[in-house]
């Protein structure tokens, strides 16, 4: 198990949750159980949960998987004998952590680590975004993204079923409800879409945010978009890459990798 003891992250994580839910009562409970059409009910209160239970799902994994931690201490000696490196290659040491850095390797002041192909620390998972969890984070800004648009059309479906009929009778608390799910749908479909976005670009490049930003040589090989792709979501491909619950097989890591 891997958890993040950060009181912010925690409080950010404990905040997404409550909003998740906030949004599936009201679309429950304030806009299809009223309506009355049973068969308009039931299928969008199945695709919402189903969305809304996916983005919980991938956000825990997001949150409670070691994003690619490198093992702390094992800066020493012995272990520097065992890789058998070749003449002239380079190590490099974190004095953080008292590790050796593989290449593409950051160190993380929130997780305390260093964290192999590290994209940026996402309070919101409470938890680094690295090169083993990666593929969950994405799954949790798509489906929070899916959910968020699922909520804008249900609130304005039924805004003008109240513009169409009388609708002055309704509870302000209805209204209230109606109108704060309807921001927090419009907020949230941005911001994840936009992270979305970044984030399918920086695997389809290869090049994390962090190498954007600090404008990193490429030391690495380059590879095509479906071999990025593949090495993220994992071998070969199928709806497991749509899935929280599949681990994604990303193939042979480098040896060196495997040692540290």
């Amino acid at each position: 198990m891997w958890f993040i003891p950060d009181g912010c992250g925690i409080l950010c994580a404990i905040v997404t949750w409550f909003l998740v839910f906030y949004a599936e009562f009201v679309v429950l409970f304030i806009i299809l159980i009223p309506s009355g059409d049973y068969m308009y009910s039931a299928i969008n209160g199945i695709v919402f949960s189903l969305l809304a239970f996916l983005a919980l799902a991938s956000h825990c994994r997001a949150m409670l998987t070691d994003p690619g931690a490198v093992p702390k201490g094992n800066a020493t000696k012995e272990f520097i004998e065992s890789l058998q490196l070749k003449s002239g290659q380079v190590l490099y040491n974190c004095p953080k952590c008292c590790s050796i850095k593989p290449d593409r390797a950051h160190h993380c002041r929130v997780c305390k680590r260093c964290i192999r192909k590290m994209d940026h620390h996402c309070p919101w998972i409470n938890n680094c975004v690295g090169e083993k969890n990666q593929k969950y984070f994405v799954l949790f800004t798509m489906y929070v993204a899916l959910i968020s648009l699922h909520a804008l059309i249900l609130v304005g479906f039924h805004f003008l079923h109240c513009f169409e009929e009388d609708c002055s009778s309704s509870p302000p608390t209805t209204m209230t409800l109606l109108i704060l799910l309807g921001l927090e749908g419009l907020l949230f479909l941005i911001f994840t879409s936009a992270m979305f976005g970044t984030q399918m670009l920086s695997i389809c490049t290869d090049e994390t945010t962090i190498e954007q930003l600090k404008k990193e040589d490429r030391r690495w090989v380059k590879k095509t978009t479906w071999v990025n792709l593949k090495a993220v979501f994992g071998h070969p491909f199928s709806l497991g890459w749509a899935s929280p619950f599949v681990v994604p097989d990303q193939g042979k890591a480098d040896q060196y990798q495997h040692m540290i």
